[in-house]
């Protein structure tokens, strides 16, 4: 495969243009769909929608008005609304909204045209598929906000809806905001990207010291990313995710593909250096590069997506979309790599030094002099990194995990103003309310004993077999949870509870039964690919418990950051219940590429005279260099998804830049060389009787 890479490398060139423009061209003309709720199967919550089965439909969004004397008298009636106003409460557009008694909406009378508000909702009314209610508005005690609710068709419409808000201006002294998540501000698609090329760009320059070099591994990197987004919009139709997977295909895609062109390329430039200056010796050099640091990407590539496709065992309808995300991206910069890599390297040969900066005389590298220091005193380096990376460790012993909502935005956008002022006029827990629903009886005598329940604010009927439950907290507060807790210890069987915030806590039972099966099938998998690689069952346990340390680490981080807001950065709040799994597999398996990448390394020195100090030490030496520049590339490229608006996008982003950081720096240039000299030659062990069938005899890395 590699010879025919290279022999035929024009025709790979043509061929990968023309399947990365069909992939484009079918994802732009068939795009799958997108699916951003779930189901549990057997849940409480998930037994009540059923029930409920499309019946409680609510608004999607709400407009919120808030002014000292409140809304115009004038808005109590809306001629839009003729032939049946909705009964539902829009107190809450953000989820679970409850609906209110049909007989508190007052009448209905045309509205006069010299009300700025009521000039707005005319206008908002005019778009095509919306239908803007005043008549089943809800009003705060103290009469200053209010709450109506809009029902709307489609996302074109709801951003027709924003740009009508943007663009008025209201009274002095009075506020409009928009409340519901397709009003919500996002990251323009783009710029994350470009910061993290741009970013890329500049780290490659300066590891390669040549313009061509340093642009081969970005052509790589976006080629491979463009078909892998294409493909998982594709695949779509079969698997489809939620809004925010393909953000997660873009991620993992540059940041591994850019990484494995990194490699390759320098290994690459270290076996023409080496050659003779005949014309054969590229493609000599091409076949070196592929044979140690290609086969270093192939086994780090699968280990990626095999510990990423962990989250599967959420089961399809829950993981199958997010898993497939990171699979397309990751197979296809990994192929990239591995078939267009060569055909590019065969072309250029040898000008990929051309345009080079000056380069720096090199003594003993640095690296080099680091592992002796660290192998001249291994039980004081290791139990120093040992000791940092539990200490960064310990707050993920506090995870607790939940929904973002509107409340975790910034302050610039309209939902996250419209979720303070609801809180404001109407409390806490009107961002998620909790939903009743009886199998069979009334719930007439239920409601009023959850009204008496503390820590409810109120509780109403919205029919006879559904009733809504405000709580006095909101939905990210422990109390909320608690509330349910006793909710549904306490009703009788027949009625259930459920709302956005009792699903959450049903997701959160759910990911924790299935965690231990998830890591124990992310380990097995991680320990079966790493054991024919290194030929030693002690370097892969090794590897697995150095990585546990190194997502622990990361665990650590994001819940000081996102949990516990120990900045200040008014960030606090429960992490996104599908977060910590998704870190987790993705984490591990991003930290088993660079495990692979240095102990191949080693494996290759050791065998050359049976010297496991040594081995540590040149294969350190050999690349320190590419991995922290790998490292650099990928943490700029998660980092720079930590600027997202959406906050679970900004947690794996945070989270994923500092599992690399800690794993490029305290792991790879403490913890293992102190680790493997600890252990000495017994980090080789591997019984031949036992696995000569299972692994080859020959493995050169």
């Amino acid at each position: 495969m590699i010879r025919f890479c290279i022999r035929h490398r024009r025709l790979v060139a043509v061929l990968w243009a023309a399947l990365t423009a069909a992939l484009i061209a079918a994802a732009a003309t068939w795009p799958g769909p997108t699916a951003d709720g779930f189901s549990l199967p057997g849940s409480e919550s998930q037994r009540a929608a059923e029930l409920l089965d499309g019946a409680a439909h609510e608004p999607p969004g709400a407009l919120v008005v808030a002014a000292p004397s409140g809304l115009p008298p004038t808005l109590a009636r809306d001629p839009a609304t003729a032939g049946g106003a909705p009964t539902r409460d829009p107190a809450t557009a953000e989820g679970d909204a409850p609906a209110q008694d049909p007989a508190a909406a007052p009448a209905q009378q045309p509205t006069p045209p010299q009300d700025p508000v009521a000039g707005l909702i005319a206008r908002m009314n005019a778009v095509p598929g919306v239908h803007v209610s005043p008549g089943a508005r809800r009003v705060s005690p103290d009469g200053t906000i209010t709450s109506i609710p809009i029902d709307y068709q489609d996302q074109a419409a709801a951003t027709q809806l924003k740009k009508l808000r943007d663009e008025f201006r209201p009274p002095p002294g009075t506020t409009v905001e928009l409340s519901g998540g397709d009003f919500a501000d996002f990251t323009p698609g783009g710029v994350t990207e470009l910061v993290g090329l741009l970013a890329a760009a500049v780290v490659l320059v300066f590891a390669f010291r040549s313009l061509i070099a340093a642009a081969v591994p970005l052509i790589v990197g976006v080629v491979g990313v463009a078909c892998g987004v294409a493909l998982f919009t594709l695949l779509g139709h079969a698997f489809s995710g939620p809004a925010f997977s393909v953000y997660l295909t873009i991620m993992l895609g540059l940041g591994v593909g850019i990484d494995y062109a990194l490699l390759i390329v320098t290994r690459f430039r270290t076996a023409l250096e080496e050659s003779k200056e005949a014309e054969e010796a590229v493609e000599e050099a091409v076949e070196e590069a592929m044979r140690t640091a290609g086969r270093s990407v192939l086994f780090a590539g699968l280990i990626v997506i095999a510990t990423g496709a962990g989250i599967l065992l959420l089961g399809p309808s829950l993981g199958g979309g997010v898993a497939l995300a990171a699979g397309c991206g990751v197979l296809m910069v990994m192929l990239a790599a591995l078939t267009l890599l060569p055909a590019l390297l065969g072309m250029i040969g040898r000008r990929i030094d051309r345009f080079a900066l000056p380069r720096r005389a090199e003594g003993v590298p640095l690296s080099y002099r680091w592992s002796r220091v660290v192998q001249r005193r291994p039980w004081l380096a290791g139990t120093a990194a040992l000791v940092a990376l539990v200490a960064l460790a310990l707050p993920a012993t506090q995870l607790r995990v939940g929904w973002s909502d509107a409340g975790n935005r910034p302050v610039t956008d309209t939902t996250r103003r419209a979720h303070d002022l609801l809180a404001q006029g109407f409390g806490p827990g009107v961002a998620g309310p909790l939903i009743l629903v009886s199998a069979g009886a009334d719930l007439g005598g239920a409601v009023e004993r959850v009204a008496r329940t503390p820590g409810v604010a109120q509780a109403f009927p919205t029919g006879g077999r559904t009733a809504v439950v405000i709580p006095r907290t909101g939905p990210q507060d422990e109390r909320t949870d608690d509330l349910i807790h006793r909710l549904r210890a306490g009703l009788p069987g027949p009625v259930l509870v459920t709302g956005s915030t009792a699903a959450a806590l049903d997701y959160a039972r759910h990911t924790a039964d299935r965690l231990p099966w998830v890591v124990g099938m992310v380990l097995l998998a991680a320990f079966a690919l790493l054991v024919p690689v290194f030929r030693s069952l002690v370097l892969p346990l090794k590897a697995i418990v150095v990585n546990l340390l190194s997502v622990g680490a990361a665990y650590g981080v994001v819940v000081a950051v996102f949990q516990l807001d120990v900045l200040g950065l008014g960030t606090g709040g429960p992490i996104d219940a599908w977060v910590p799994m998704m870190l987790f597999t993705i984490t591990f398996g991003l930290s088993m590429d660079y495990e692979v990448f240095l102990l191949s390394r080693v494996r290759e020195e050791y065998l050359r005279d049976r010297d496991n100090s040594r081995a540590v030490a040149a294969g350190l030496a050999r690349t320190a260099r590419v991995i922290t520049a790998a490292a650099t590339i990928m943490f700029c490229v998660f980092a720079a998804f930590g600027a997202f608006d959406d906050r679970a996008l900004r947690v794996m982003g945070v989270g994923l830049a500092v599992a690399v950081l800690v794993d490029a720096t305290v792991v790879r240039l403490v913890l293992v060389p102190a680790a493997m000299e600890v252990i000495g030659e017994r980090n080789w062990w591997f019984p031949e009787l036992t696995f000569r069938r299972l692994t080859p005899r020959r493995n050169r890395t």
